[in-house]
């Protein structure tokens, strides 16, 4: 699908321990529970699709990263 929008990607090929592993699974999830899910019918339409997803990833999904919990939370209280 990036190729049909004449997108790039930065991550290298499986096997290169040095990228950033964080980065590598969310592109992951981002591909299953969104890319392989919906059918973009315009680079527009990718856009407002996109922008859905990530602000119901960030603000209602829950995160193994930050121990099971919300990205939105974390970012709106900090560790004192």
């Amino acid at each position: 699908m990036l190729n049909t929008f004449h997108i790039g990607h930065s991550l290298r090929m499986k096997g290169h321990p040095n990228d950033n592993a964080v980065a590598e699974a969310t592109s992951k999830v981002m591909k299953a529970e969104f890319v392989y899910q919906m059918d973009f019918q315009s680079l527009h339409h990718l856009e407002l699709e996109f922008f859905d997803y990530i602000n119901c990833y960030n603000k209602h999904r829950i995160h193994e990263t930050v121990d099971y919990g919300f990205l939105f939370f974390i970012e709106t209280h900090p560790l004192k």
